[in-house]
């Protein structure tokens, strides 16, 4: 994070996303706001930008005002804000003169000026300028020159409540409660200053911490457990915070910060120390001599040492989720209603949840905030679609594996462990994908991916359970874990950095296909992709676009010609992209004789496509085959590759069952 101190001095910011508060605390309900931030940074490949002002306003416009209580001094708060991943922090001197702007001269002369913003991440009752006479409505008069996303009045809500929780509950000493709403224990920073050595003299020596912020809220007194980081170097200590009653003040009464650092004997004269307050032990008393007070600094001790032996145990016991599943939504409420509880019990091990939403304009977010709100929700500014949605939806997760999950599928209790167990057992393993049935006819396979894909010679796609339109019966015929060519997107686990390093998804495809393009770049790579058939799920299908629409015959056809010329070997191009061209042209029409000229229309667009992008293809094919060569970690595997012609065999042999084409298959034990 870099942090400007000095506004009139600033970089030229890429496609910045901008916000502005005081921050304090950078509490949970503070983390939702910036992680906007940083998601839509990401997706429109910009900088984040957080605007603080210092001193605190109310410093300035009340200066009598002596309440005021900061949950972080200005450098407590950097800290914790670089930790959090934030570009570029600008720190603004806040003056009289500054809070005297004309709202118009506020937005003109200091927003735009200064930051040419894309975005402003703002409050619904945010205001600026003289008297704080600029308000939303006002910023929305700009919308040439910046969008604003709007904080919800709940999350604005929760910040103020969530605030105020965690002052009243360290005036209490109640530690616990202020943790749990911060996003790390509640921190001082401050210097080691000379004291008087009485510490050292019966047996606990202490570091006297000077926090020269007033208006930094000091926890109530008493004797707190500690952690104290030196030096990047982080150790165990016992906190007192009081007058020292027990202890002659010569007529001067003041607060004390002192720690006992366990283990630790370093002069730390003048050194800069951080504390990480974990939980209080007792209140400050008076002892009548040092023998008392000595046995209770044991007793304290004792009880610090053995706060963070339990912390240790349970930070053992705590299992680190290594899954994402991850939903894409667009106005997908009823889906996430009907089919999201059932995904909650995706496994037994700990694993991540969350919905990137392509800029919904139905009540999805609504009923995930109310409903789910241990769902992560990405928010996307437009529709990616399928393709561009998951690339920028996935940019921040960074488990070991990423399962891309339709929003219309219903799944079985753990239905992911065995494909983990699967993935955990070879490392060669790259994608897997579930046996996926009908959601309506359970007891036969599903259009999208049935029992694992398989691909012909010219680049056509078919199923173990599905060829062309002929969707089989599931006798238990294909309950067999193997190889095969490619896995649907409808239901597909992934190595998350496997993902990422080979490109992702082709965003040019918007949907269709883009699952079978990433498979066979995997594979090219040395990467199995594998059904595992003792993981079953259900899919509605067709939720996005009828399996008859003419959009999606334009994009399967379009996505299909795009996938051959960027994955097949360039010898064989030269003849099966023609043979191709002349079997879509029969296809289309045989649709115009089946009085479907729309599909027929489709087809053609879907060519005329092809050969506009032709140069840029190629481009493409260039970058994912240097990719390719980056990353591959063994010879690229062809099984699930029929050397055959799949049309030749359904529409002219007559064999419409996956069994009766191919007959021996590749079992993974």
């Amino acid at each position: 994070m870099q942090v400007h101190r000095d506004p009139n001095n600033l970089p030229k910011f890429k496609n910045p996303v901008v916000t502005i508060g005081s921050f304090d605390g950078v509490h949970r309900a503070h983390l939702k706001i910036l992680d906007r931030v940083l998601s839509l940074a990401d997706e429109i490949d910009g900088e984040s930008i957080l605007v603080t002002f210092h001193p605190h306003p109310r410093k300035i416009i009340f200066p009598k005002d002596n309440t005021l209580q900061l949950l972080n001094t200005l450098e407590e708060k950097i800290f914790i804000l670089n930790s959090i991943g934030i570009d570029h922090l600008i720190i603004v001197p806040f003056s009289v003169e500054f809070s005297q702007q004309d709202p118009r001269e506020y937005i003109e002369k200091f927003l735009i000026a200064k930051f040419d913003p894309s975005y402003i991440v703002i409050g619904y009752d945010h205001r600026f300028g003289l008297n704080r006479g600029g308000n939303i409505d006002l910023l929305k008069q700009y919308k040439e020159r910046f969008k604003i996303i709007q904080i919800q009045r709940q999350d604005l809500e929760d910040i103020t409540i969530s605030s105020t929780k965690i002052r009243n509950a360290l005036n209490k000493g109640d530690i616990d409660t202020a943790n749990s709403y911060l996003i790390r224990p509640y921190i001082i920073k401050g210097k080691v200053m000379h004291g008087d050595k009485i510490g050292k003299s019966i047996g606990y020596p202490t570091a006297n911490v000077g926090v020269h912020d007033k208006d930094k809220l000091i926890p109530k007194e008493g004797i707190y457990a500690c952690y104290v980081v030196i030096d990047d170097a982080r150790y165990q200590g016992m906190l007192y915070i009081g007058t020292r009653p027990s202890l002659k003040s010569n007529g001067k009464i003041e607060k004390r910060i002192e720690v006992n650092i366990f283990e630790f004997e370093d002069e730390i004269y003048d050194q800069d120390i951080r504390l990480e307050l974990i939980s209080y032990i007792r209140d400050d008393e008076k002892f009548d001599n040092m023998q008392l007070l000595s046995a209770q600094l044991f007793k304290d001790e004792k009880a610090a040492r053995s706060i963070f032996d339990i912390q240790q145990r349970e930070d053992e016991v705590v299992e680190s989720s290594n899954c994402t599943v991850a939903i894409l939504n667009y106005n997908g409420e009823h889906y996430l209603e009907s089919y999201l509880p059932s995904v909650l019990y995706s496994s037994a091990a700990l694993t991540n949840y969350a919905v990137i939403d392509n800029a919904s304009t139905d009540d999805s977010i609504q009923y995930l905030e109310d409903w789910h709100p241990e769902v992560e929700i990405v928010n996307l500014t437009k529709n990616y679609g399928f393709a561009e949605g998951y690339n920028k939806g996935l940019k921040n997760i960074n488990t070991k594996y990423t399962v891309i999950l339709n929003s219309d599928v219903v799944v079985q209790a753990n239905w992911l462990d065995p494909i983990l167990k699967l993935m955990n057992a070879d490392k060669e393993i790259g994608i897997v994908q579930p046996k996926i049935l009908a959601l309506e006819k359970r007891n036969e396979f599903e259009y999208a991916g049935a029992a694992g894909g398989w691909m012909d010679t010219l680049g056509y796609p078919f199923c173990r359970g599905r060829i062309f339109d002929t969707v089989e019966e599931d006798k238990g015929q294909y309950d067999t874990t193997e190889e095969v060519f490619w896995a649907s997107g409808a239901a597909m686990v992934v190595r998350t950095e496997l993902f990422k390093v080979l490109g992702g998804f082709d965003k040019d495809y918007f949907a269709h296909m883009e699952e079978i393009d990433f498979c066979w770049r995997a594979k090219r790579a040395g990467h199995k992709v594998v059904v595992c058939t003792e993981s079953i799920v259900y899919h509605l299908g067709g939720g996005t676009l009828d399996y008859g629409n003419p959009r999606k015959t334009f994009l399967n056809f379009r996505n299909n010609l795009n996938t051959m010329l960027k994955n097949e070997n360039a010898g064989a191009l030269l003849w099966k992209f023609p043979t191709r061209l002349v079997l879509d042209g029969i296809a289309g029409l045989k649709f115009l004789l089946s009085n479907n000229g729309s599909s027929t229309i489709a087809i053609l667009k879907s060519h005329l496509a092809v050969y506009a992008a032709m140069a840029h293809t190629f481009r493409k094919r260039a970058l994912y085959n240097r990719l390719i060569k980056e990353n591959r970690i063994n010879h690229k595997s062809d099984s699930g590759r029929y050397s055959g012609s799949i049309l030749i065999a359904y529409y002219l042999k007559g064999r419409k069952h996956f069994s009766e084409i191919i007959n021996q298959s590749t079992q993974l034990s």
